[in-house]
């Protein structure tokens, strides 16, 4: 006895329903009385609740079982809907396209944020403001650029690119840039004043001054007593 192959059976077009439900749409489209017809699709919505696991949604939304009758019998079933007849056209329309925003943004390796807060940084009128928000943000820069890139961003591009822009109202010297390391990564200065680290950082000093020393010293103690 020959074998029937899938590739050899009729196209299933919900893959989801089987091939029985197909099968029985097929049969329903060739009923000739449509009262009839009517009856034996309501019937198959019925059954396919029972048995099929993607009619879960059914209860929520029962418009969409039959909807997907009308797909299985490929738009060609006349029967009593009691909902709108669905549309060929909008059923398999094609959403919209999405459109990314897009925005030029001179320096990628920065982000766009360092844009916006160079916009509001030279707002400002006092130069000693402008001083703290272009040292602010070259050490922004510096760690943003370091966090996506191994290699090392040298000062002296911060400090041009922060000019550029800036659009030449945030200007620092270099020399100074370089003696007092202002451009020093953010991630560095959480410590306390004097290279202390704060509490629960887990530094190595801390690991040097640990308890157990002490509880060496005391157990000595102990031995020397008894």
């Amino acid at each position: 006895m020959i074998g029937e192959y899938n590739t050899t059976r009729e196209h299933i077009i919900l893959k989801e329903y089987g091939r029985n439900v197909q099968k029985l749409v097929n049969y329903i489209r060739t009923v000739p009385d449509k009262e009839k017809r009517t009856q034996l699709a309501t019937t198959l919505i019925e059954l396919i609740k029972q048995l099929a696991p993607v009619a879960k949604e059914a209860h929520e939304n029962p418009q969409r079982m039959w909807d997907d009758l009308y797909i299985m019998a490929d738009f060609n079933l006349d029967v009593d809907n009691p909902f709108s007849t669905p549309d060929r056209t909008i059923l398999f329309k094609k959403p919209a396209k999405m459109e990314y925003p897009q925005s030029d943004v001179r320096f990628r390796h920065y982000g766009k944020n360092i844009e916006k807060l160079v916009k509001e940084a030279i707002k400002k009128d006092d130069p000693k403001e402008l001083e703290e928000s272009a040292i602010y943000l070259g050490k922004l820069m510096k760690t943003f650029y370091s966090a996506w890139n191994k290699e090392t961003l040298d000062d002296s591009v911060i400090v041009k690119d922060l000019a550029i822009l800036s659009q030449g109202k945030l200007k620092l010297s270099l020399d100074k840039v370089r003696e007092d390391n202002l451009f020093e990564k953010l991630y560095r200065e959480q410590r306390k004043p004097g290279g202390q680290r704060p509490q629960g950082s887990g530094g190595g000093d801390n690991r040097n001054r640990g308890n157990r020393p002490f509880k060496k010293n005391r157990h000595q103690h102990r031995r020397r007593d008894q």
